[in-house]
């Protein structure tokens, strides 16, 4: 469990309960953002969580959805003033492609994560030699300053995985993320090292889902269900896309999604064929 409720979870769940008084008044989303004078896509942002809300809306808020409880109110007023605090990610705040602070923010909060990546190794198993390759690739419009920060972002991010109260990380890679070159060999056997390595971390549990495989459920790209200390936040699944990223919140995504990843650690090989597989490739790299 984390050690302490972050500003994203606040935000997430004053969002909401905020969704729930408005729908329980039938009241819709339009036309409470037309009383506050709000564009209907910012009341949006609020309601899912992915951004603060000012005082003076929320008490707007609370006022026409009936809630004049003082304690009650207190409450939704104390969430939205730590939703205002910055988590440590916002010294990144420069660099952080827009709408990931959202991302970082809830993996910083979650007990566990469940992911599947079918092009690189996840961000909280990078090493820095690899991750700087991702960015220098990924990132071509970076200078090599930005770049450098983008790695220490990562890196940084990796603490949730090292803490004393580390989040639970079952991650399934596909065999094609072992198998595509990233830098020079040194730096690829050194993160295949790093994954043999820290497939033995009791909180980490690794699969690789062979070719042999064949067709999957998740062959329309990579994902993340994150997992929370209370069950009372429900479960987000999170996808990233050129696009940009997507936060997936109703029940039956969220589900459909579990569903997907249950299928692919079923096909997916053992945690111990994984890594001596990992192991194999790693001493195959001339």
């Amino acid at each position: 469990m984390t050690a302490s409720i972050g500003p994203t979870v606040r935000r997430r769940r004053l969002g909401t309960e905020l969704r729930r008084l408005r729908e329980a008044h039938s009241i819709k989303l339009e036309e409470v953002a037309e009383r506050l004078g709000l564009a209907a896509s910012t009341l949006s942002r609020i309601e899912t969580g992915k951004a603060p809300t000012r005082t003076a809306y929320l008490s707007a808020m609370l006022d026409l959805y009936g809630v004049h409880d003082p304690g009650g109110r207190q409450i939704l007023v104390d969430m939205a003033r730590d939703g205002h605090r910055k988590g440590w990610w916002a010294a990144w705040e420069d660099v952080l492609p827009t709408g990931f602070d959202v991302y970082v923010g809830l993996e910083a909060e979650a007990a566990s994560l469940r992911a599947y990546e079918s092009i690189v190794v996840h961000g909280l198993l990078q090493t820095e030699g690899y991750a700087r390759v991702v960015m220098t690739t990924v990132r071509r419009r970076q200078t090599p300053e930005q770049i450098e920060r983008l790695v220490q972002l990562r890196m940084q991010r990796q603490e949730v995985i090292l803490r004393a109260d580390p989040i639970e990380l079952w991650l399934i890679l596909d065999e094609a993320v072992l198998r595509r070159p990233m830098g020079s060999p040194e730096i690829m056997r050194s993160q295949l090292n790093h994954l043999a390595d820290a497939s033995l971390w009791p909180n980490v549990t690794l699969q690789v889902l062979p070719f042999s495989s064949g067709a999957h459920p998740a062959m329309n790209g990579p994902f993340t269900i994150i997992e929370f200390p209370e069950r009372f936040d429900p479960d987000v699944v999170y996808t990233d896309s050129v696009a940009g990223q997507a936060y997936l919140e109703r029940e039956r995504d969220v589900r459909a999604r579990a569903e997907a990843f249950d299928l692919l650690r079923a096909a997916a090989l053992s945690p111990a064929d994984s890594t001596d597989l990992i192991s194999q490739l790693a001493r195959e790299i001339v």
